[in-house]
């Protein structure tokens, strides 16, 4: 059942991609808005948080690319369902977190 692999490589990309910016700003010490903070998803959550929330997404990312099927990076069908979750999520956090950093305003620095 090749199309449950792609599933997987799919939700891969997106675990994967949001461990980033979790990860990346609580290594720079800076807060970061998470499920966890005091108004879930509208305020920051600490560095410390933000790590640890992050490597959690990065370990079921590693799981469901590496230990479901045989993912190739070669084969088209594979890049292409990891890559799809991944920019899914990456427009999605930009919408979502840009609002606090003025992120969604052309020509605001």
């Amino acid at each position: 059942m090749p199309w449950l692999q792609l599933l997987s490589y799919f939700f891969g990309g997106v675990f994967l991609a949001n461990a980033v910016p979790y990860v990346v700003s609580g290594m720079m010490g800076k807060p970061f808005q998470s499920a966890f903070a005091r108004l879930p998803g509208d305020g920051p959550s600490s560095s410390t948080v933000s790590v640890l929330w992050g490597f959690p997404n990065a370990v079921i990312g590693y799981v469901l690319v590496c230990h479901v099927g045989v993912f190739e990076m070669k084969d088209g069908g594979d890049a292409a369902a990891l890559g799809a979750g991944a920019c899914l999520i990456s427009v999605l956090l930009a919408q979502l977190s840009g609002r606090f950093n003025h992120g969604n305003q052309p020509g605001r620095r």
